[in-house]
């Protein structure tokens, strides 16, 4: 663990930290002087690919609930309240000739727009279906229905691409899987020993109290990771 964090900090960047550094540099391949959309940017993923897209050179705009703004900013990413009615016209004012990489974890219907909000040869990263999590009827229909999408969207000829992330990815291969989420996970240490990135650790709640902690980390309330500590 990098000095000086404390280990509930180093925690914030464990799995956070690989994801959101594979999907922006992996599967993105974001270059210094491109445009990112951030979905969730307050989140424990977004947080993080806010500023490794800083640091990456990247200009990220980032959405979250209007209350998180000044966090979102001072992360150093634009916001933008994504309950707003014309969100798909903010965002597109902000990048008019698109984004170049969006990453988004809500999936259900806003995934189109995401897709919609590309540049010529942007990259869509989806790394989940949280708009769906509450719909009755089995669990596995919303996330097929996006993998078609993103299958579809993948195969056509129009130079953008479309992605599922998972952090399992390629674990059959148990080698090369360990090796790449070593280094990664290094390079992701590296820059919070350096100072470069700012955990953000939205509670620290005992393990006692695992009930309160998961229901804290569901409320949408928080920036950054809630916590369990001994």
């Amino acid at each position: 663990m990098p000095e000086p964090a404390d280990s509930a900090e180093a925690e914030t960047f464990v799995v956070n930290g690989i994801t959101a550094w594979q999907m922006l540099h992996r599967l993105a391949k974001v270059r210094p002087g491109r445009t990112v959309l951030v979905h969730g940017a307050n989140g424990g993923v977004g947080s993080t690919l806010v500023q490794l897209a800083r640091i990456a050179g990247a200009r990220a705009v980032g959405t979250a609930s209007a209350k998180h703004h000044d966090a979102v900013r001072a992360l150093g990413a634009l916001p933008v309240d994504h309950r707003t009615p014309d969100l798909e016209e903010q965002l597109r004012g902000h990048a008019p000739q698109g984004y170049d990489a969006v990453f988004d974890h809500v999936g259900g219907e806003g995934i189109v727009v995401s897709h919609r909000l590309l540049a010529a040869k942007g990259t869509l990263v989806s790394y989940g279906t949280a708009s769906t999590r509450d719909i009755q009827g089995s669990s596995r229909t919303p996330v097929l229905k996006l993998l078609a999408r993103l299958t579809l969207w993948n195969a056509l000829p129009d130079g953008k691409g479309a992605h599922f992330y998972t952090i399992w990815a390629g674990r059959r291969r148990l080698d090369t899987f360990r090796a790449r989420l070593h280094a990664d996970l290094t390079q992701v240490l590296t820059l919070l020993a350096d100072g470069r990135l700012t955990p953000q650790v939205a509670a620290r709640v005992p393990l006692t109290e695992v009930g309160e902690a998961v229901r804290l980390a569901e409320s949408g309330t928080v920036v950054g990771k809630v916590v369990l500590v001994p």
